[in-house]
Formats: C-alpha cells, structure tokens, sequence
C-alpha cells in the first residue's frame, strides 16, 4: 500500500497478504491506495483515508509493503540541506522538481510541545502543515518496522514510471496533474478507481501521487526498488534514513 498523510483500503473484497498499500498525509489524516496482486501486476483498489498513522499499521489482514510519503527518520539537531537521501533525489531530479524534495525537523524540534506554536515561527509552510503528521510517526516508527514501512517520494515515483525522467510541469497546475494523469493511466491497469475517487478534501493530485507510490510499493514487494542512498545511514533511533523508488 501507498501512503500520504492520507490512506486508504479496499472494501470491496479481501485483498491478498502479498499486497501492498502506499500512504500519504492530507486533510483528516493517511490517504492510502492498497493494491491486489494478480501475478506480477498490482491492481489498485479503492482509496481511503484513515485518521492517523497507528491504524494503518493495525490494519489486519496486515500488508507487506507500506510505501509512505512521510519522513520515517529525522536527525537529532537541525541538518541544512537535510538527510543525504533527500539531496540525492534533489540531484536526481534536478531542478526545479527538486524543490519538491523537502528536508525533515530534527526531533529536538518535534519533542518541544507546542507544534502549532512553532509551526508559526519561521517554519516553511509544507512542514508547518505536516508538523503533527511528522510527530505521529516519529512516535510510531521503531527500526523493527522497517520490514515493512519505507519512505517513498510521488516525485521519485513518477520519475521511474517516466523512464527515469522527471515531470515537466508542477503537480500544482492543470498542465502538471494532465501529465501525470496521463503518465500513470498508461501504465497502471484498473487505475480509475483510484482516479475517479471522491473523498472529502481529497484532490486530483493527492490521488495521482497515491497512485505513483503505489508502484513503487509493488517494487519494494518485488525486491526491484532502487535506494537512495544504496548505503543508508542510520538516525539516532536506529531508523534508515533512506528514500526508495
């Protein structure tokens, strides 16, 4: 499965034990896109959103793949630039998607209280917004889980779905949401469950990115995923700080 601080899952029939499901943060909690695999293709199933990051990871029957669109490791202290991992996919990308690759708080920030308070002082507006999607996981995330749980990018996604070449155009324009729409149609069966999706205060390009991540997650499945860096280092509490594709 694919996350986004937003989820979703299937309701329709069982999904398989060797699934996956991507998730990503947005409004209300996890969006999440699990997949049923048939073979070696993955057909996604409808999306759903899930209120916080623990009931993705209850969810049973249990998924073997959690691509998520959320930072699992953060340093201790504030790190310019961010996690080695996160100025390889700038480098990657190249610009001006890179500017799509932000750089996690460190967990001094996380553990001071207060998040909304300083959220409003001097943090970029993307963090600031993700600030307590941030801290669940940092709560949740123990390195015994990362047999399960990876840190994915819908922009490192759509570069491997692209043919290791990134978008043309922001996600944030029509141009951009056509481009991507187009890119994952061609490539994934079954995608308009996804696509055609109506959730609350779920938009177009939260479901492409779903739906991106998604196949990134049945490659980690598949052990064909590239990681960024090929040799991870470690956070202070032991998780990877690594980003796959």
């Amino acid at each position: 499965a694919s996350s986004l601080p937003c989820s979703s899952r299937s309701g329709r029939e069982p999904v398989p034990r060797n699934s996956s499901r991507p998730a990503d943060p947005c409004p209300g909690g996890w969006l999440v896109v699990g997949a049923r695999l048939q073979g070696i293709t993955a057909f996604p199933t409808e999306p759903e959103v899930f209120a916080t990051f623990a009931e993705i990871l209850d969810y049973r029957p249990t998924y073997d793949v959690i691509a998520i669109h959320c930072h699992l490791s953060f340093p201790e202290e504030d790190t310019p630039g961010g996690r080695t991992c996160d100025k390889l996919a700038r480098q990657l990308l190249g610009w001006p998607r890179s500017g799509a690759i932000g750089s996690p708080p460190s967990r001094r920030y996380l553990r001071t209280g207060d998040l909304d308070a300083r959220a409003a002082k001097g943090l970029n507006p993307f963090n600031a917004r993700l600030m307590r999607r941030f801290a669940e996981v940092a709560e949740e995330m123990q390195p015994y889980r990362q047999r399960q749980v990876f840190e994915v990018h819908p922009e490192l996604s759509f570069y491997q779905l692209n043919e290791d070449r990134p978008m043309q155009h922001s996600k944030y324009t029509d141009e951009g949401v056509a481009e991507r729409r187009a890119l994952v149609e061609a490539r994934i069966p079954g995608v308009d469950v996804v696509l055609e999706a109506s959730l609350p205060g779920i938009s177009p390009r939260h479901l492409l990115d779903a739906t991106a991540d998604m196949v990134t997650a049945r490659r980690i499945a598949a052990r064909a995923v590239d990681r960024l860096p090929e040799d991870p280092e470690w956070d202070e509490q032991g998780v990877r700080m690594e980003l796959l594709r």
